[in-house]
């Protein structure tokens, strides 16, 4: 087993952690908001500031900071119709524009947590925006009209974009003025933008038509360019070749190709050198409250921490401590060290982006994916929330079962059993 080194202090963080009367410097006291039931997160969008329970610590929402609607083309096609050429036609449109739904710079849509920024967007516009990865560049381009009079067309298909800001959203405890506790929503770590858009509209439009502003039909007869000689000349019916206007509209609207990953989580690297520890003297155990079955870290290598009774035979693999801490706006930040197998708890790297990856263990180093936020109740109480640093995925389990893994879920569990207990040993 590696030593390490304690620290000169007793973080102050730390302690306010210990739910065992072991622990004599904290003083222990019944804390009504753990005794407050689960609740769903489809009941009501939170907002910074709004009320949580002790039930919420193991949970994490989104919220929404900015928005922006705007008309898209995704794909255009001149058409001329003469007289006696009237009536359905199909026409072949080219690709305008490429629109692809993303939450953070993944450029794709993965897990609870951003599936639900998009319904809260939706939501929050009252528009039914597309929630899953999707892009417009695989919908068919072929559009069929009936057209009722002879002109200048454009033929197009075209959606709303939405795009905007998100922020992310965990339970904690929050001193208040007179000097007593309270949980409430407070913005974590985790945040950056994204982009959806709603159905898909197609139709024609010609240079007379009066459309309403700021709408897609009024995209599409801008792309017409209806004041050029190209627009008034005559020609035969069918297919007119895109203006110099529409050619660099096009051009100008392609999207920049979207990599790396969501804003404030650097890219993982690999696995680093042993690093050395300040761990605090504290030894605890991760129980779920009021049940026996703890977090127990694996003995083989190739295995996740599951839940386990603890046991004269288990070796201190139930065993944690809270090292290199670090504490802002009351939120502790920690390394789990093990003390039956000497490793800190992480994400495998391979897995990470992967939601329900489980947890492990592996030889400590420089890597969030070995940080670990914690969230607690208010003083008095035991009760914590764990979300890992680079995934921002908060840890919880699928069912309350010997031997079930600790998984990341990127919403967390949202009936409760993402709230754990730390118990000093």
């Amino acid at each position: 087993m590696r030593p390490t080194k304690p620290v000169s202090r007793i973080g102050k963080a730390l302690m306010a952690c210990a739910a065992s009367a072991a622990l004599a410097t904290v003083g222990l006291a019944v804390s009504p908001a753990s005794a407050a039931p689960a609740k769903s997160a489809a009941a009501t969008q939170v907002k910074p500031g709004d009320v949580c329970t002790a039930a919420d610590l193991g949970t994490r929402h989104p919220y929404i900071k900015t928005t922006e609607v705007t008309p898209e083309i995704t794909h255009f096609k001149g058409w001329y119709i003469t007289q006696g050429t009237t009536g359905y036609q199909s026409v072949t449109t080219s690709t305008q524009t490429t629109i692809s739904v993303s939450v953070g710079l993944n450029g794709t849509v993965q897990g609870s947590f951003a599936v639900e920024t998009l319904g809260t967007v939706g939501a929050s516009l009252g528009l039914n925006v597309q929630v899953n990865y999707s892009s417009t560049s695989s919908e068919s381009n072929t559009v069929t009209w009936n057209f009722s009079r002879p002109g200048y067309y454009g033929v197009y298909k075209g959606t709303k974009k939405v795009t905007g800001t998100y922020g992310s959203l965990n339970c904690n405890r929050i001193q208040q003025g007179n000097g007593g506790w309270a949980l409430k929503w407070i913005e974590g770590p985790g945040s950056g933008s994204f982009t959806t858009y709603t159905t898909l509209e197609e139709g024609a439009v010609r240079c007379e038509d009066t459309v309403p502003a700021n709408s897609i039909m009024a995209k599409a007869k801008g792309l017409l360019d209806c004041g050029s000689p190209a627009a008034k000349a005559e020609r035969p019916a069918g297919a007119v070749a895109p203006t110099a206007k529409q050619t660099q509209d096009r051009l100008v609207q392609r999207p920049a190709p979207t990599s790396g990953t969501s804003a404030g989580q650097p890219k993982a690297t690999g696995r680093s050198t042993q690093a050395a520890l300040n761990c605090e003297p504290g030894a605890y155990k991760i129980d779920v409250p009021g049940k026996p079955l703890n977090w127990s870290a694996p003995l083989l290598a190739n295995d996740g921490t599951r839940l386990r009774v603890s046991t004269f035979f288990s070796a201190h693999l139930d065993n944690w401590r809270l090292c290199n801490v670090t504490e802002n706006n009351g939120v502790l930040e920690a390394s789990l060290w093990n003390w039956g197998n000497g490793g800190c708890a992480t994400i495998p790297a391979n897995i990470a982006n992967q939601e329900q990856a489980y947890l492990t263990t592996t030889a400590c180093g420089e890597d969030d994916l070995q940080r670990f936020y914690i969230y607690r109740d208010v003083p008095g109480s035991p009760k914590i929330g764990v979300q890992n640093k680079h995934t921002g995925s908060m840890m919880g389990h699928d069912r309350y079962a010997d031997g079930e893994l600790i998984r990341q879920y990127s919403s967390g569990r949202q009936d409760g059993t993402g709230t754990y207990t730390l118990t000093g040993v």
